[in-house]
């Protein structure tokens, strides 16, 4: 389950750096996470750290991108695999 950043997202800039994927990145008007990277922190954390982060609660589960933690597990192997 890939995470979403909502429009109610302040731009505080707390989430970006703590990501260990590298999925969020400043759209045209707030944060997005790129849901290719995105593994809930699955591999890395216990929790995802920006929902754990985020002073505005507006980083919830994207629908269109459910994954289980299987899945998410694979996607944090291949994106952490050494080339």
């Amino acid at each position: 389950m890939a995470l979403m950043i909502t429009d109610e997202c302040i731009n505080c800039d707390v989430c970006e750096p703590e990501c260990p994927n590298e999925a969020i990145s400043m759209g045209e008007e707030f944060y997005q996470i790129d849901h290719n990277k995105c593994t809930e922190c699955v591999g890395h954390f216990d929790e995802p750290q920006c929902v754990q982060l985020c002073p505005v609660a507006c980083i919830p589960v994207n629908p269109a991108h459910q994954e289980s933690k299987e899945t998410l597990m694979g996607k944090y192997l291949r994106l952490t695999q050494v080339a």
